[in-house]
């Protein structure tokens, strides 16, 4: 069996995998919400592997695999400061977020939760924030089509175009179809497929170059004779105060992403964070390690000095394709589909339901009918795939710099606002508008100007100045005391509502919330207007 052949074979055996998990989500989506948040009714295992595998994309084993390649391991340390972020995520923002969505109006989206949490106050920041989101998640969704591409370009000799083309065909297919429901399930089987990968591929190496010791003394000489690799195993040599902020900032970011957070909104009840927690940290220090031993073993299988790869973003790929048999690297190639498929899937669907419940119904004050909303819903993935697949055509970028770009971007405008709204009352529509917009401008200058200070992440100075811009202008425009009271309410109710749950309650908790006392009772309906809906 040839090597084309039997990646091709593993390759349609993917494809048609995530495609019949699509038409299974179709069969159980029967209404917006189901949609677009599987009606809330998501278990912590598949929420937790999919919050990693849409966060961590073809970074995981592409981009991060590659920078390590060219410059060693000081360039981990990004690595580092995403699990800590992603943790604290887990810890504080999840539990508190799916209470609060629930109480405030039921809300789906992060921008329709501003809303909603400001007492209906915040239409043009939820028409904002949509637009905000549109534009940042076609740049995300950019770099995985460009990932994507670079990998049919590197595995099968294609042309970069058609190889992108074909993903973004097969991913709008199960995510048109399946919505939420499809995209969570195929995101937790792309997220096993994405671990087991990355542990395979380092062992199988090392165990071929005769053991770990024989792997580095090869990736040492590789240092001494000056390969490129300017700080080789060392993962303090050449690190700057900017370089340890800028993996910070890529932690703080996490409390921003739309594609992560709405996991947390899906969730069952509150209490299911803690497992959620459990299980998606794991998940992400097993696949993470494996991507820095991957960027290791392939600095001694591919010698810089004497058989240097021509794209370092490749070297996962190109180990599987001279290590494994055809039939067996074709299924270890699927993970880095698996890694840029659940990305764009999760981030098709975020801005579908930006594009129809925050600027659609924010501009025109009406709510879709339920098979409406989900026909309207399916059309904007369409729109948004195109575009993104349009900008796509012609690369030119590396996929960590556009990821990092989109990262900062949402992290910087939605980050600081998710925290005040959740952890404080005194947060004003004009003071989160005012800091969304100032966390996206500083973003999009920031991160077109090099030298000197500008060297440092854009996010770390966005995400800060942010943070204090919306807290001082939420200081200075405090509401009147009958919208404050009712805030106060419901942010009160969010608290006790994210510490009564008890994991005994899971199997109920899909149609449950509290009352303004406190006590919990049966879910209404979500409101026909999200604008200005009815008050009990």
């Amino acid at each position: 069996m040839s090597q084309i052949t039997g990646q091709t074979i593993a390759l349609i055996v993917y494809f048609l995998a995530m495609i019949l998990i699509g038409v299974w989500g179709f069969k159980k989506t029967k209404n917006y919400d189901d949609y677009m948040l599987a009606g809330r009714r998501l278990h912590p295992f598949p929420a937790a592997l999919s919050a990693g595998a849409s966060d961590m994309s073809g970074w995981l084993l592409m981009g991060l695999p590659g920078a390590i390649y060219a410059a060693g391991l000081v360039e981990g340390w990004i690595a580092v400061g995403l699990t800590i972020g992603q943790y604290l995520n887990w810890k504080f923002v999840a539990p508190r977020l799916r209470s609060y969505t629930e109480i405030a109006r039921d809300s789906i989206t992060i921008p329709s939760f501003f809303n909603a949490r400001l007492a209906g106050t915040g239409r043009g920041l939820t028409i904002t924030a949509g637009i905000i989101t549109l534009i940042f998640f076609i740049f995300y969704i950019s770099s995985q089509l460009v990932a994507s591409g670079k990998y049919f370009e590197s595995a099968f000799g294609w042309d970069y175009i058609w190889g992108m083309l074909l993903i973004a065909v097969i991913v709008v297919v199960y995510t048109f179809a399946g919505g939420f429901i499809a995209v969570a399930w195929t995101d937790m089987a792309q997220g096993l497929l994405m671990m087991a990968a990355l542990l395979i591929v380092p062992i199988t190496v090392t165990i071929q170059a005769g053991g770990p010791g024989d792997v580095a003394s090869i990736v040492n000489d590789q240092i001494l004779t000056g390969s490129g690799i300017p700080n080789g195993l060392d993962p303090f040599a050449g690190l700057t105060v900017m370089a340890v902020l800028g993996a910070i900032g890529w932690g703080m970011g996490y409390v921003g992403q739309p594609h992560i957070v709405v996991r947390f909104m899906a969730l069952r009840t509150p209490q299911d964070a803690v497992y959620g927690r459990r299980i998606g940290i794991s998940w992400m220090i097993i696949s993470v390690g494996g991507a820095v031993l991957t960027a290791i073993v392939g600095i001694s299988y591919f010698q810089p000095e004497t058989n240097p790869l021509s794209d370092p973003e490749t070297v996962f790929i190109a180990l599987t394709a001279a290590l494994f048999h055809p039939l067996i690297g074709g299924l270890i190639l699927a993970a880095v589909l698996a890694a840029i498929m659940s990305t764009i899937s999760s981030q098709l669907l975020v801005s579908s339901s930006a594009m129809v419940e925050d600027v659609y119904s924010g501009i025109t004050k009406k709510r879709m009918s339920r098979t409406g909303g989900v026909r309207a819903g399916r059309i904007a993935v369409l729109i948004t795939a195109l575009i993104a697949a349009g900008i796509s055509i012609t690369p030119n970028d590396t996929v960590l710099n556009l990821v990092g770009f989109a990262w900062a971007g949402f992290g910087s405008s939605f980050g600081p606002i998710v925290i005040l709204a959740l952890f404080w009352k005194g947060l004003t529509a004009r003071g989160a508008m005012a800091g969304m917009i100032t966390g996206a401008a500083i973003v999009i200058v920031w991160g077109n100007i090099d030298g000197g200070i500008f060297d440092l992440y854009e996010m770390v100075p966005a995400f800060l100045t942010a943070l204090l811009v919306t807290w001082l202008v939420s200081r200075m425009t405090p509401y009147p005391a009958d919208i404050q009271e009712e805030i106060n309410t419901e942010f009160d109710q969010a608290v006790r509502l994210t510490k009564v749950w008890d994991v005994d309650e899971a199997k109920t908790a899909s149609s449950r919330h509290l009352d303004a006392d406190g006590n919990i009772i049966e879910r209404s309906p979500r409101s026909a207007d999200p604008i200005n809906p009815p008050q009990a």
